[in-house]
């Protein structure tokens, strides 16, 4: 059926046709997941049903979950989400390469802010695994960073079932800076204080997660697992979107600004998460995105280093049947 589908909304706007969708969702049936036999997960204390899980950026809003949840993803991530609402870039922000298989976006955390989100989320029916991905609005500077963070985590922390932070998005200006040694080992320290916290509050722990770039050199990406693994973070999601243009510079709209998702991320980010799971052993879980559009790919991943995988532009070129066909096919 998507496949008959896909002509018409790839005749929209990109986000028009993502609002579209979206909506359309609300009022499809939902998708049979009975017959998948891959076998539960264990990660961070959790018990996953499978390794497929959709990434965050899909619904930053969470204004979409219980039809999201009708796909069948073994976990969703929201966000990701901003103490305080904010437009995002102007657009256009979003371009299709269809030719492969990949987007370009350049956004800039469109969300209704924090308040919003927990709304909706309180008010959904989903009671499957939930991951929010947490950020710093554009206007915070960077040595306020933490202020952002903390902020965003004591609000969602007894709604999730993880919390990521993501500090390698390529669309608010000088965001990755907080990967670097000088800011990194400052914020987890900040954040891992208020977990502690939030932990005690709650009498619950949320683990916490970082997403990372992909873009890195081995140098960064190495000093990152040091402090990731001095302050108990429990998993790493490798990787973000690409600034590179490798392989997709010939085609329309590869010089627009913004992150590169889809196929041509594939081999950069399954190389970060490979040198990544060398850093930290078996000592964290370890998160697959980036260029996953089939068991192949998917398999790649976990063969890297991965425990799970996320989807979001493979989904876009393939259609809800990839979750099953995933789902399914890694056993």
């Amino acid at each position: 059926m998507y496949s008959m589908l896909r002509p018409l909304l790839f005749s929209m706007a990109p986000e028009s046709a993502h609002a579209f969708s979206l909506s359309a969702l609300h009022y499809a049936p939902g998708f049979c997941f009975k017959k998948t036999k891959s076998k539960p997960i264990e990660a961070f204390g959790l018990q996953f049903p499978h390794a497929v899980g959709l990434a965050a950026g899909l619904d930053k809003n969470g204004e979409h979950l219980d039809a999201l949840a009708k796909l069948g993803f073994s976990f969703i991530e929201l966000g990701t989400v901003t103490a305080r609402p904010q437009i995002g870039n102007p657009q256009p922000r979003l371009f299709r390469l269809p030719d492969a298989h990949a987007i370009i976006n350049r956004m800039g955390f469109n969300n209704q802010g924090l308040d919003a989100l927990v709304s909706h989320v309180k008010k959904a029916r989903y009671k499957g695994i939930l991951g929010i991905n947490i950020g710093k609005n554009k206007d915070t500077p960077l040595e306020h960073a933490a202020e952002d963070y903390i902020q965003c985590l004591a609000k969602v922390y007894e709604h999730a079932s993880y919390v990521t932070i993501n500090i390698s998005s390529p669309n608010t200006p000088d965001l990755r800076q907080l990967q670097q040694k000088e800011y990194f080992a400052n914020l987890l320290s900040q954040i891992h204080t208020e977990q502690i916290k939030l932990s005690d509050k709650f009498q619950r722990h949320v683990p916490l997660v970082v997403k990372v770039s992909p873009d890195e050199d081995i140098e960064t990406l190495k000093q990152m697992t040091e402090v990731i693994l001095n302050y108990g973070i429990e998993g790493i999601i490798a990787t973000n979107t690409t600034c590179s243009r490798t392989g997709v510079a010939h085609l329309p709209y590869a010089e627009e600004t913004g992150g590169l998702s889809g196929r041509p991320v594939f081999d950069l980010s399954t190389q970060c998460l490979r040198l990544l799971k060398q850093y930290v052993g078996d000592a964290i879980t370890l998160i697959g995105v980036g260029g996953i559009d089939s068991c192949e790919t998917a398999r790649a991943k976990l063969d890297a280093g991965a425990s799970l995988i996320q989807v979001y532009t493979g989904l876009i070129y393939r259609g809800p049947g990839l979750v099953y066909e995933l789902a399914n096919g890694l056993q």
